[in-house]
């Protein structure tokens, strides 16, 4: 289980790591929260929290390949929730703010294939 909590640390820095980036820019002047979240993933996650914990979340990623698709899907959230907060700044700080998110992504995802060792064809948004 000590991976699921290295993950854990691993997606909590880059999360924070993308939100320091995006609040540099003066679009997010608070912390991440459900505010940035799109509606209909609200609404997908206020059905998935009424049925209770998924087992999936105390189901340790067994491959690497299980452990790419997890901090891809991870990495892919951080980057709409960071797009979403660039939507509610100032217009003027728009473009900035999502070109800052797009960065961050690619960093991201660049430290995310290194350590998974996977050839940089592979790309899901």
């Amino acid at each position: 289980m000590t991976t699921h909590f290295d993950l854990k640390r691993m997606v909590a820095a880059g999360l924070l790591a993308a939100a320091g980036t995006i609040a540099s820019t003066g679009a997010l002047a608070q912390t991440s929260n459900d505010a940035l979240v799109a509606p209909a993933a609200a609404n997908k996650q206020a059905h998935e929290i009424a049925r209770g914990d998924p087992v999936r979340w105390y189901r340790e990623d067994a491959t690497t390949q299980q452990r790419w698709r997890t901090r891809q899907k991870e990495i892919g959230a951080a980057l709409d929730e960071a797009k979403n907060a660039c939507r509610q700044g100032p217009a003027a700080e728009r473009s900035g703010c999502l070109k800052a998110a797009q960065a961050t992504w690619k960093e991201e995802m660049a430290t995310a294939r290194a350590e998974a060792g996977v050839q940089q064809g592979t790309r899901t948004q």
